[in-house]
């Protein structure tokens, strides 16, 4: 299907996945809900970080996640189970080739899926056809070069390249958030809005800076070394003190800005 995930499928991920959504529902899912008896397709799910936000926000949908990775799934399902959502069901499929009749749902949420995708265009219109007409399709994205910070650090921009540059080579784009207003365009939604959504951390926000600095934003890039090294994108010495650089904008004088861009369209 064009996806490759980066970022990798062990528990650091999957911690790390959690901890960046529960730092940031407030900010992202706030105005994220639907009507009971209305049918939400959840389009790659993963380890259901974004799912159980989902079934909490609208007890009364019914709520379809999906996703290619069965191991995903798994958890996924496992952590609504034990959350006590009796609103979704999980299914493995292609978010390419998904197993619903055309016209099958009333709303769409796709949560950090596009940016791991060599044809985001694509995969916006073939989920158009299982949206009903009026429906709605919720899009979040983030994007690496909204990134700025205090102190300043160009071995800290050399490590957030790496992450940026690694994916590029999957055939992702991490920088996609800039961009949802014209891929969904293209893919003929129509009524579009977008949002950008900052994260602002500076050290009167203890929870932010370790939820989302530490380690949410610093430990995926950290989790990109060995393959960045590897792949002879920066020099050994150079990602460590961009890591070390970054961990720097955690302490009490540190500020750290991120943007987040959430946006949602009609089919």
């Amino acid at each position: 299907m064009g996806r490759a995930y980066v970022h990798g499928y062990d528990l650091r991920e999957n911690i790390r996945l959690q901890d960046q959504a529960a730092t940031l529902i407030e900010l992202l899912h706030s105005d994220t809900f639907y009507p009971p008896g209305h049918s939400v397709l959840e389009a790659g799910c993963g380890v259901g970080a974004q799912t159980c936000t989902l079934a909490a926000n609208s007890p009364g949908a019914v709520i379809t996640s999906v996703d290619i990775s069965y191991s995903s799934l798994c958890e996924a399902r496992q952590r609504a189970m034990s959350a006590g959502h009796d609103n979704v069901r999980f299914l493995q499929a292609d978010i390419f080739h998904l197993p619903h009749e055309q016209d099958s749902f009333d709303h769409i949420f796709v949560c950090f899926v596009l940016e791991h995708l060599d044809r985001p265009v694509e995969a916006l219109r073939i989920l158009k056809t299982y949206l009903k007409r009026g429906g709605t399709i919720t899009v979040i994205e983030g994007d690496h070069g909204s990134t700025y910070f205090h102190p300043d650090s160009a071995a800290a921009r050399r490590a957030i390249q790496c992450q940026v540059e690694l994916q590029r080579r999957a055939g992702g784009n991490a920088m996609i958030g800039r961009t949802l207003y014209p891929l969904l365009k293209e893919a003929g939604y129509c009524s579009i809005h977008v949002s950008p959504r900052m994260v602002y951390v500076d050290s009167s926000r203890p929870q932010l800076v370790d939820g989302f600095t530490r380690k949410t934003f610093t430990a995926m890039i950290e989790g990109v070394r060995k393959a960045a090294i590897e792949a002879g994108i920066v020099e050994p010495d150079v990602f460590e003190q961009g890591i070390r650089d970054l961990y720097r904008t955690a302490e009490p004088d540190g500020v750290f800005c991120y943007t987040f861009f959430k946006s949602v369209a009609l089919k």
